[in-house]
């Protein structure tokens, strides 16, 4: 008789747990009958799930929900994707009915750096949430690659700004990651607000909490954190012409309206970020606290936590730029355009089973497989 060790009886577990979960995935109500698609035709909802809470969006309406929570700080705090469930579940049920979109529409959710983080921390525990929440909501939630998430905000700020964008690459400033795109190239990295902030705790003040006191700073500091940042965007390759657009709420409501205040002469309209004035903010704000940072600038407190750090990471990118500036887009940006456009991840929509197969064997890269090759999703 073959002997098992507990280790290995509660790895037998987890993957019968993993492959049940897949199967009653693909076995929700949710699924389409027999295999048929019954949705009508070309009507979509998306579902933008980042690191701060989801927005949802449809073809066909100019309506848009949200429901905010802070999925970076359960997973942190080492809860797991589980942890993620609830908060999601009821949001992907609740946003549809609260902006009136039709309920028979494929539902597709794209996971954002968040969910690339639970992807990172647990696998196996990630798709076993995952299948949970199609079956309880209906919705393909799809673990998204971060060049993709670039490639969704470029075609956001074309859509939006139109021949307003001047630029040949937008920067995008999440949460939890930084995409740096253009129409043909995008780069990423973990260097959304929090996660930044996140990483000058742990490396200048030896903490992880979030947020952290990282005013006053001294030169050394400075230093220190521009090295930081000057490592992290040496591999970016963007090409000696670039020029960049941010398109991101901590840029256009935190960054640019603190360095007006700072720095432009009373009454003097600024859509754009100077290396020259970023550095003069920086030099006025680097030995205030916290306190003082929000009476300087006239930032609400629960943003001047970000602020400084905002301003190191922005001062950090225009660096990268061909004219040493950062033009900035005032405008409501979300990942719901690109991913109502994208043709691969509603086909995803009905061979969801599948999908979860291929993200546990393969990981992130499972939304760029083929999906004609995967069998329909069957109804329970």
């Amino acid at each position: 008789m073959q002997l098992t060790t507990n280790k290995e009886a509660a790895c037998m577990g987890r993957r019968a747990r993993l492959l049940a979960a897949i199967v009653f995935s693909a076995a929700s109500v949710h699924a389409a009958a027999a295999g048929e698609d019954t949705t009508p035709a070309g009507c979509r909802i998306a579902f933008d799930m980042g690191s701060s809470g989801i927005r949802a969006g449809a073809t066909g309406s100019e309506r848009t929900a949200k429901r905010e929570f802070d999925a970076l700080a359960v997973l942190w705090a080492g809860n797991g994707p589980a942890a993620l469930a609830p908060p999601s579940i009821s949001a992907l049920r609740e946003l549809p009915k609260e902006a009136q979109f039709d309920a028979r529409c494929a539902a597709v959710g794209g996971g954002f750096s968040a969910w690339r983080l639970a992807l990172q921390q647990d696998a196996k525990g990630l798709v076993e949430t995952l299948a949970l929440i199609h079956a309880e909501s209906g919705v393909a939630v799809l673990v998204m690659p971060a060049d993709r998430e670039g490639a969704y905000g470029y075609f956001a700020a074309r859509q939006i700004l139109g021949r307003q964008l001047t630029t040949t690459h937008v920067v995008d400033i999440g949460g939890g990651s930084l995409q740096i795109a253009g129409e043909k190239r995008s780069f990423a990295m973990p260097l959304g607000q929090k996660s930044w902030h996140r990483l000058l705790c742990e490396q200048l003040r030896d903490t992880t909490e979030v947020p952290c006191q990282l005013q006053p700073m001294d030169e050394r500091d400075l230093t220190r954190a521009r090295a930081l940042i000057a490592v992290r965007v040496a591999g970016a390759g963007l090409p000696r012409e670039t020029t960049l657009t941010a398109i991101s709420r901590p840029v256009s409501r935190g960054v640019l309206p603190a360095v007006r205040r700072l720095t432009a002469p009373a009454g003097e309209p600024r859509t754009s970020l100077r290396h020259r004035e970023l550095q003069a903010a920086i030099a006025q704000l680097a030995p205030l606290d916290l306190a003082a940072t929000a009476a300087r600038t006239g930032a609400a407190a629960s943003h001047a936590a970000y602020l400084f750090s905002d301003l190191l990471l922005v001062d950090g990118l225009t660096r990268l730029a061909a004219d040493a500036e950062l033009q900035v887009a005032e405008a409501s940006f979300s990942n719901v355009p690109g991913l109502l456009a994208d043709d691969q991840a509603y086909a995803w929509h009905g061979r969801y089973a599948c999908y979860l197969q291929r993200l546990a064997e393969t990981g992130i890269a499972a939304i760029a497989s083929d999906p004609a090759a995967c069998p329909p999703d069957q109804a329970r």
